[in-house]
């Protein structure tokens, strides 16, 4: 049985293996409590995945090693049971979906691991990962629903409570729940008034759904470019640990999470990808109780794929107020554009894109509209750019 001796002894074994990722104090994510980040993006393969896949293959017996491992995965297991294999020199088949990132392909190849790209997502890389298995009879290594998984992920909860002992909360992303199973084992054992609070993407909240109505259930399809938690069924192991120890589990939109993608770019300098970035987003947005609490977020892994980056960087920029979309109807004369122009200029917009159309057969014959794509300051300038051009009898759509 999963217990917190297992999480210690996996805590020795990982030592001289991984990195203690420290924790950063971030008072900028939300200014009503005090938010720190445990850095798993800066872990060894840039994901904490690699913690429970390397504990899981160091118990693996001399049989078992002798017929390889085969896993599933998004991307950042890959890259864990990849680096595992290689440092036990075993042979390591890996299944991913096709859409997996270029980055974490080819980083999960950098290790030595055979690839195996399948249609779809995780969940059918698991069904031909499961039926290669059989043929082959190598040993599977789950990326979530496993006990020694869950124990290696375990051991970021011993970190956490030995870096900042009086921490008051802890949030912490949810794909199939192998992270938060270990996570809140281990901190309910040691001190059971520490919440635990999971998050999930919206288009992925299967974990979520599973916990509100008390039993396993498997989602259609997934929607979220948070492809490290783009899981539609979470674990049997991992469902019951959950509703034993874990306080609540929430969700984010991407626009959400994009945002949070930003803000640590900006005032942290740290990159995270989709799925890491989750439990920020839910303490930048208040989706759980945490005003006036001494809150850790786990920012669960940094692996985004840099061409994907600039569309969720633009899209944090919308959500924070940081840019914003005009359309104005104008009549089609000489100087309208002089006109909205220095209105915004002196607001103290910056604008840094226009699209002018001709009328069209809904509006009048002389007509035509603008559309502005502004750099500003937060909500607040965007609302004042709109009262001052409307004031000077500008008709914004």
């Amino acid at each position: 049985m999963l217990d917190l001796n297992n999480i210690y002894r996996a805590s020795h074994i990982l030592k001289d293996v991984l990195r203690k990722t420290d924790i950063i104090f971030a008072p900028k994510i939300n200014p009503n409590c005090g938010v720190y980040l445990k850095t798993e993006n800066l872990q060894t393969t840039g994901s904490f995945k690699v913690r429970g896949a390397y504990y899981k293959i160091s118990q693996l017996s001399d049989a078992e090693k002798s017929r390889g491992v085969i896993a599933c995965s998004a991307g950042n297991h890959a890259q864990g049971v990849a680096l595992a294999a290689l440092r036990h020199n075993i042979k390591a088949i890996i299944c991913l979906p096709d859409s997996v990132p270029l980055s974490k392909l080819d980083a999960t190849r950098s290790y030595g691991a055979e690839t195996c790209l399948v249609e779809g997502v995780y969940d059918d890389a698991y069904q031909k990962a499961v039926q290669l298995q059989e043929e082959n009879g190598s040993t599977f290594i789950h990326p979530f629903d496993d006990e020694y998984v869950i124990a290696g992920q375990g051991t970021i909860a011993l970190e956490i409570l030995d870096q900042l002992p009086d921490v008051e909360q802890v949030i912490v992303p949810v794909g199939g729940g192998g992270l938060i199973s270990g996570v809140a084992l281990a901190i309910k054992s040691l001190n059971p008034k520490i919440q635990v609070f999971g998050v999930q993407a919206r288009g992925a909240a299967s974990m979520l759904n599973s916990i509100k109505d008390r039993q396993i259930e498997r989602l259609d399809s997934v929607s979220t470019f948070a492809d490290g938690i783009a899981v539609k069924e979470p674990g049997k192991l991992t469902f019951d640990l959950c509703q034993k120890y874990v306080d609540d589990v929430v969700s984010v939109s991407d626009d959400e999470i994009s945002a949070a993608i930003l803000m640590l770019i900006e005032r942290q300098k740290m990159i995270a990808e989709g799925a890491g970035a989750v439990a920020v987003a839910a303490a930048m947005f208040n989706k759980v109780p945490i005003q006036g609490k001494k809150v850790v977020s786990l920012v669960s892994g940094g692996n985004i794929d840099v061409t994907i980056l600039s569309r969720v960087i633009k899209r944090g920029l919308l959500m924070s107020g940081r840019s914003g979309i005009l359309n104005i109807e104008l009549i089609d004369k000489p100087g309208q554009l002089k006109g909205v122009s220095a209105i915004i200029a002196d607001h103290g917009g910056n604008v840094i894109g226009v699209h002018h159309e001709r009328a069209n057969e809904n509006s009048d014959v002389n007509g035509c509209y603008l559309r502005i794509e502004l750099e500003t300051h937060n909500f607040e300038h965007i609302e004042e750019i709109k009262s001052a051009l409307t004031n000077a009898g500008y008709r914004l759509r």
